[in-house]
């Protein structure tokens, strides 16, 4: 099996195509409507939303949430959990950064 970079090939090209295949169906809006796509898309706002953090939302934090909007929040507040995310902070973002949307609703679980 081909090597890359001491990593064999096979599952990293697996992986590949799998978020090619569901980058592909969420085209219709930046996020996808998927929990990964929308974790991934929100990184700038890590340091925002950490438990108990005083930091506020940086320029690239806003940026991505106004980009990609309610939906993105709503997929990842409505996901599993995160590690090191303290909801309540990530509901907070869009009045945190003068985001005009409306809320998520918060699904039981």
């Amino acid at each position: 099996m081909t090597k890359i970079c001491g990593v064999k090939a096979l599952p990293f090209l697996a992986l590949v195509l799998v978020l090619t295949v569901m980058g592909e169906q969420g085209q219709a809006h930046p996020c996808g409507s998927t929990f990964f796509s929308a974790l991934i898309q929100m990184i700038p706002c890590r340091a925002a939303v950490a438990p108990f953090s005083p930091i506020q939302p940086s320029e690239a934090c806003c940026n991505a949430v106004k980009t990609l909007g309610q939906p993105c929040l709503c997929t990842l507040v409505n996901g599993p959990p995160i590690s090191g995310v303290d909801r309540n902070m990530a509901l907070q973002l869009p009045d945190k950064c003068t985001a005009n949307f409306e809320p998520c609703e918060i699904m039981k679980k």
